[in-house]
């Protein structure tokens, strides 16, 4: 599996700084949304999956995993395989995908090379119970779900930051005085180290993906029967077999637990406030809990944290477009529409 200081994240911390804002030029404008689902999907891929998934993700690999996002509705959940275009799509996507996925398991296996990533989990992998090891089919699916998991979430969530911080320059400040300081004792130093330094914009990415959680229902099945008892002290029991559901839309914006549950406030996770934990456990849910808490949430952090540490640094940007929607009809709620951004070269003064 990677690890957060092996090559593959200080490769993407350099393709971050150094390629792909690098066509943007002095100045201009963009759409941020777009930008991100393209600048996510290549270094999620080069950090979670290896080197020969990053390296064919060019543009047309990208277009099929945007088929393949837009055919997971909610009437999906319900009729999978209903003919409609979006479903249609989505099918051969995924069909093209998994020709070119398959082949980069295959050149990996015929190499006889070992790689510290996520392809090589699964190759190496085998069914406890009967010792047989994965299929090429089995491990594309697992690539395209993990390919999801580390860019879909990170992707909407790192909009969500720009666009707040962009509105709510109160917020925005103090995120830029931080970078300065960090410059001041590092220079333009950016690793593990230096990023998890970054309290105050690690505030501002929590705030927002507590506005905005992207998986807004998250499913448990239930192995026996255990005992729950709600806040006004009724007791009752949950039975074994049934499927219990939580919402991080809902649980995140409750009033007993956050003040102004609908306001954007980075300092409520603040020391000497900290509002989630002064409330107990699972009070803030967006990476989910428990044993199935997600695995990626120190990575979806310090990738958002690189993106945006690189951004203020090294531009002024401004929201241009009206501040986004929620795209309700989602299967991973996200941003509607565009979100316009005027952006012009600079340093960030130290």
């Amino acid at each position: 599996m990677i690890h957060l200081t092996s090559p593959g994240f200080l490769l993407f911390i350099h393709f971050v700084g150094q390629n792909f804002f690098s066509k943007w030029g002095d100045e201009g404008e963009v759409d941020l949304k777009s930008e991100l689902e393209h600048l996510i999907i290549l270094t999620a891929s080069r950090c979670l999956l290896g080197r020969e998934v990053r390296d064919q993700l060019f543009q047309d690999v990208s277009d099929l995993f945007h088929d393949l996002d837009n055919g997971m509705l909610p009437i999906s959940v319900l009729f999978p395989y209903l003919p409609i275009p979006a479903h249609r799509r989505r099918d051969k996507a995924r069909k093209e995908l998994a020709n070119i996925f398959s082949k980069i398991i295959q050149n990996r296996r015929g190499s006889g090379r070992s790689e510290p990533d996520m392809l090589q989990v699964f190759i190496d992998s085998k069914y406890r119970a009967t010792g047989r090891s994965l299929s090429d089919e089995e491990i594309t699916g697992l690539l395209i779900a993990a390919l999801f998991a580390g860019q879909h979430t990170s992707s909407i969530t790192s909009t969500w930051t720009g666009a707040y911080l962009m509105k709510y320059k109160q917020y925005l400040e103090p995120v830029l005085d931080e970078q300065r300081d960090i410059m001041r004792r590092h220079g333009n130093k950016l690793d593990y180290d230096v990023l998890g330094e970054m309290e105050v914009l690690y505030r501002a990415i929590k705030e927002a993906l507590r506005l905005h959680p992207p998986l807004i229902l998250l499913l448990r099945y239930n192995h026996k029967d255990f005992p729950v008892k709600t806040r006004e002290g009724a007791e009752y029991v949950v039975p074994k077999g049934n499927v219990v559901a939580t919402s991080p839309a809902f649980a995140n914006r409750l009033p007993y637990i956050y003040r102004d549950p609908d306001t954007y406030d980075p300092e409520r996770f603040a020391p000497g406030r900290e509002e989630d934990k002064a409330a107990g456990a699972f009070s803030y849910i967006s990476f989910g809990g428990g044993r199935h808490g997600c695995l990626g949430e120190p990575f979806a952090y310090l990738q958002i944290k690189t993106i945006w540490s690189h951004l203020f640094r090294n531009y002024e940007l401004e929201l241009i477009s009206p501040f986004p929607d929620i795209d309700w009809d989602a299967m991973v709620v996200g941003v509607k529409g565009k979100v316009m951004v005027k952006y012009k070269k600079r340093s960030l003064d130290v």
